[in-house]
């Protein structure tokens, strides 16, 4: 206790020293922990828009059904949905259930003909959970047994708009042409140009009559907390042994898993950048301090005290350097989220996407433990580092020194 009473007074002889030291750690560590949190903030949003758009937190299809091309597909759709969806309603994890069925279709407004890939949905169901759709013109399919919704990219190549009619003909799941007469009720923009330019929505009892079909293709699903997926997973694997449960991840591995997985290594060597350079930073401040210090460790040494103990003297004051400077990092950090950075930060559109996004700091709670652990080991390495240059030189030259 008495040798940190010393270091701590130490460090108040040249606040001067001191305030550059501490400087440097909190400006590192400030801008790490605000980095990991931009970071958070990216996959976060990139994580809503997949679940909140396209995929629920998952889907559910006979075993294999993804992983193979079936000539006719129609044959591994799911028979017994109504068994499934009685199970599924009864997990406390799952709060939305959405039975669909995708197939390609031909979409003519009498003049222009245009192929594109229709999802029959349960619009009343899908309307209260899919709000990332970003409906630009009228609204989301709801309870509109006629109605039909295109993405952008496909309103534009058919040239229709809101209230216009769109015929759909498509082949029966036995081989004939058949046709539905369908109004546009609205226009979605997800910002995922290859989704946009080529589906259209309509209701699932509509997308069934065209296919001449009672099956499903797929169940998706919306439950009330992200982390319940392996639970429910499990909970369908154990009760149907036919069906799969594939996670939202990996059905889209390029828009949201690859993109996660490329921005976790890029955190990673950023962080590994930083952590350098507020180690060089720190031991460049420390070993001109301690050459200003040669005669106070000479002192100490002529006065028996081992090259260990001031080791660990000047270490002491490295990890206080380090506490404070991680803690005020830690409150830069937050200070500056709930001040100039409050309002989030407008991306420029990513690869694949098409469109301005918003990118909120989300300060990670358990990633300030990690933050402040960083400070200290990265303080106590430098200053250790920079010591042991000086404290094993012969007492009589570090006497000598002025």
């Amino acid at each position: 206790m008495k040798l940190i009473i010393i270091a701590y007074k130490n460090l108040l002889r040249n606040t001067r020293r001191t305030f550059t030291i501490l400087l440097t750690i909190t400006c590192g560590m400030g801008a790490l922990f605000l980095y990991h949190g931009f970071n958070s903030g990216i996959m976060n949003q990139y994580k809503f828009n997949c679940i909140r758009s396209r995929y629920g937190h998952g889907q559910i299809n006979l075993k294999n059904y993804l992983d193979k091309t079936y000539e006719k597909p129609w044959e591994h759709w799911i028979e017994n949905y109504q068994e499934v969806e009685s199970f599924l309603k009864e997990q406390p994890q799952v709060k939305h259930v959405f039975p669909r069925l995708q197939f390609f279709a031909l979409l003519t407004n009498g003049k222009i003909n245009v192929s594109g890939r229709g999802q029959g949905i349960d619009g009343v169901e899908e309307d209260k959970f899919f709000t990332a759709m970003n409906v630009e013109e009228g609204k989301n399919l709801s309870n509109e047994t006629d109605g039909i919704i295109l993405g952008k990219g496909l309103a534009r190549t058919l040239n229709v708009g809101i209230g216009d009619n769109v015929t759909v003909l498509a082949n029966t799941v036995y081989g004939s042409l058949n046709g539905v007469d369908l109004q546009v009720v609205g226009i979605f923009h997800t910002g995922a140009k290859d989704f946009d330019d080529v589906v259209f929505r309509l209701q699932l009892k509509q997308a069934q009559t065209l296919l001449d079909t009672n099956k499903v293709e797929s169940v998706s699903l919306g439950l009330y907390k992200d982390e319940d997926w392996q639970q429910v997973a499990s909970l369908i694997s154990d009760r149907f042994k036919n069906l799969e449960s594939i996670p939202f991840e990996i059905l889209d591995k390029v828009y949201y898993k690859h993109a996660v997985d490329f921005l976790k290594a890029q955190f990673d060597a950023i962080k590994i950048i930083i952590l350098i350079i507020i180690i060089l930073g720190i031991f460049n401040t420390i070993s001109t301090a301690v050459l200003e210090r040669k005669q106070e460790i000479g002192n100490l040494r002529a006065n028996g005290e081992s090259v260990a103990d001031v080791m660990k003297l000047f270490s002491l004051e490295g990890l206080l350097m380090g506490i404070i400077g991680s803690l005020l990092g830690l409150f830069a950090a937050w200070l500056l989220n709930n001040t100039i950075l409050m309002n989030g930060i407008l991306m420029p559109p990513s690869p694949g996407i098409t469109r301005q996004f918003h990118v909120f700091v989300e300060l990670q709670p358990s990633y300030s433990l990690v933050t402040f652990a960083l400070g200290l080991v990265t303080s106590f390495i430098a200053t250790f580092l920079a010591t042991l240059k000086v404290v094993r030189r012969p007492i009589g030259e570090l006497l000598r020194s002025h």
